[in-house]
Parts: structure tokens; sequence; C-alpha cells
């Protein structure tokens, strides 16, 4: 049986260089840093206060200004990038649909942090009755997706992925598989996370996982380079619309590349460390080469997961050598050295800039790679052309979670 084909054809995000997924790629290709000192809440005796943050955010027509004001900022975020990508894709006629075969899988990592924080601080000095009666909705990762299909009366399969920083992979991949099964004809997904808070800074802090270059914010994520101290936080939401290539086609929709296919796997070995032999991720990058259909030599982009730890970095990179036996042919980068960590939302956001790279045939540098470790691949440091054949994205989530994304241009 013919396996049925998965198209991307619509685009949202929120993100610390704004909400258009043009700008988004624009501001990417040109190496800029999007990490800024945090001025939203005080944070002067923290280790690390700087984050790239979401900054002028506003929702516009396309949330309720009452609800927009009471939901924590992740529902804001999700609904936002899911109607943006909804009108990317021309899918402005809601009601030409059936709605019944239509889904939203929008992941995230962490949930309401913001009304989670506020929550338990008025618990703590005012009592329990001044804890807000949407305390409970807005925490649950799954009401970014489920306030969206509300709004826009999907009736598909709606649910959350959480995987930590591997969450917008899993969606995407989770999402395909409704469309492969037959179920939807087309599907919401990826992922959104709006962390930067006091508790999601303090417990990073914490656990020691972020950069302390408070001196230099903008230089703090630097993938691959031996200066790295650990990973700068980000937050946002990157969004597809994925539909069968049969439903885009009869309405005739804006293809902007192909899904191939996706992987997953688990490290079992560790609760925040990479597995040092790198085994799970290898499993990880052949099951998605295997569903997609194509050999290791046919990949010539990788959007690396790269999240500027000591030693996260260079465990993907030796997984990956282990599956693509020519490295100096591929082109890797990685797109956190600009907007930093996004946790559940990054693959999400970085599925949006590899769409992006196979649209305009040009693909972004790494910035900070200053002093590189010997990673193999050949990784830009300028925007450079590429006409890309196919391309994979990594995402690793604390608890060994791993997910590869695969994408190509669309041939008819």
């Amino acid at each position: 049986m013919k396996k049925k084909r998965i198209v991307v054809t619509g685009l949202g995000v929120v993100s610390c260089f704004g909400q258009d997924p043009n700008q988004f790629y624009e501001k990417l290709l040109a190496g800029v840093s999007g990490v800024t000192p945090i001025t939203e809440f005080p944070c002067e005796d923290f280790a690390t206060r700087f984050a790239a943050q979401v900054q002028g955010f506003d929702v516009g027509d396309y949330i309720d200004k009452k609800q927009a004001r009471r939901v924590d900022k992740f529902i804001a975020y999700g609904m936002f990038a899911g109607k943006k990508a909804l009108e990317d894709a021309k899918l402005t006629n809601l009601d030409a649909l059936d709605k019944r075969r239509c889904g939203v899988i929008l992941g995230s990592g962490m949930g309401g942090m913001t009304v989670f924080h506020d929550g338990v601080k008025n618990l703590l000095e005012k009592g329990h009755r001044r804890i807000t009666p949407f305390f409970v909705p807005y925490i649950l990762p799954n009401m970014a997706g489920a306030l969206l299909a509300i709004d826009i009366g999907f009736m598909g399969p709606n649910y959350p992925i959480s995987t930590a920083c591997a969450t917008s992979n899993y969606s995407i991949i989770a999402a395909a598989q409704h469309i492969l099964n037959g179920e939807v004809d087309v599907m919401i997904t990826g992922g959104v996370e709006a962390p930067i808070s006091q508790i999601g800074m303090g417990g990073f802090i914490a656990c020691k996982a972020l950069s302390e270059r408070n001196e230099a914010p903008e230089k703090a994520s630097r993938p691959w380079d031996k200066g790295r101290d650990g990973f700068v936080m980000g937050e946002g939401a990157g969004v597809l619309v994925l539909e069968s290539l049969e439903h885009a086609l009869n309405r005739g929709a804006p293809i902007l590349a192909e899904y191939l296919g996706g992987g997953v796997s688990c490290d079992a070995y560790h609760m925040t460390e990479p597995r040092a032999d790198g085994e799970g991720v290898a499993i990880c990058v052949r099951n998605a080469l295997q569903s997609a259909g194509v050999a290791p030599e046919d990949v010539n982009y990788i959007n690396a997961h790269a999240t500027s730890t000591p030693l996260g970095d260079m465990a993907e990179i030796n997984a990956l050598k282990s599956v693509f036996l020519e490295p100096h042919k591929i082109k890797m980068n990685a797109t956190k050295s600009m907007i930093g960590h996004a946790l559940g939302a990054a693959g999400g956001l970085e599925a949006v800039a590899v769409v992006k790279a196979i649209q305009t045939g040009k693909i972004h540098p790494t910035i900070n790679l200053e002093d590189p470790e010997l990673v193999g691949f050949d990784t830009p440091i300028k925007q450079e052309n590429l006409a890309i054949n196919v391309a994979i994205s990594n995402s690793f989530g604390f608890g060994g979670h791993n997910a590869t994304i695969v994408f190509a241009p669309y041939k008819a």
C-alpha cells in the first residue's frame, strides 16, 4: 500500500524575533542574537539574569482581550501561533473544512509556570481564598491546544505531549501519524513554552543548567564552542499546519515543504545527562530515516539540538557521526545560538527554521562559534546558500527522550 504523503502548508511563531515566520527567519539569517537582560521581574541576585524573551507580544484580534489577560502566557502564545499558522496556510474559511477531521496537538514541557507561581504566591501570602478559580485549567499543559480547538471548532485528535525539550518533535510525529492513519486531513501541531519567570529561571539555576555569562548575554549561547557554560532560556511557540497531500492539493493550498517521517527513542540512562555512547540518539535518527524512506547519504542539512551545554553538544555530535559516515558533506547549524533554548517549544521553532531554509535555499549561521570543538560537520558562521535535499531536526529532553523529524522540498 502506497504511503500517504504529508505536507507543511502553514507556519506560526511567537519568538524573541517577533511573531512573523519571515521576520523570524530573516533575523536568523542575519546572525542576530535575541538574548537580552531580563527586565520583567527582579533577578539581581540570580546567577543568570538574561534570556531570549518574547517582547512586545500583542494578541491583536486573534484572542479575546479579556481571555488574553487571564490565561497563562503559554496558552496565549499557542493560540496565537496556531491561528497565524492557519492564516499562513490560507485556511481562513474554516467552515469549508470537515472539522471532525481536523485536530490539534500542541505540546508544552512545563505548562502554565506564571499562573502556578502567582497561585503559590497568593496561597502563601494571602491564603487559599485568593487563588484564582482559573488556577487549575491555566496550568494544565493541554489547555493551549484545548482553547485553540474551542475557538476554531476542530473536533479531531487533541492532546498535549510533554517530553521536556523533545516535546515539539514528539507532537509533530504524533500529529503526522493521525494523518497517515487516515483519521484526519489537517493537524495543527508543534510546541509552546513560557518559562521565563522567577520560578522557571530559579529552577534551572538550581540544577546548574544555565549559562552565567551576564556580562555579555548575546554571547552566552554558544553551541560547540569550547567556552560554552550552559544553555540560555528561551520561550515562545513554533507551530506547523500539516495536511495530507491530497487534501492540500484539492483546496489549492500553499505547499511549503514535505514531512517525510520521524523517529523516537529513549536513552534509558540518566535523568538529565545524555547517554555517553550516544546510542539512544543514534537509534532515534536511524528510526527517523527509516520512517522517511531515505538513506543517511541523502541528508545534506541537520538542524541540531545543540543547546550549548558542555556534555550535551558533543554527545549529539558523537551519535550523529555513528549514523553519518561522511559528516563533512553535511551542513549543520544551531538555531539556539540566537534564540536560546525554548524547551518544549524549541523543536517547533526549529522546524519552522528548517521549512524556511527549504523555501529560501538559505541556511542560517551558528553564532558565537569562536573557538570550536572538532565536530566534523560543516558548521557555517555566516548564512549560506544550500539546495536542501533532505533535512533532519533533532530534539532531546530530560529523561532521555529523543525525537528526530525529517523534511524535504515538495516534489509533485
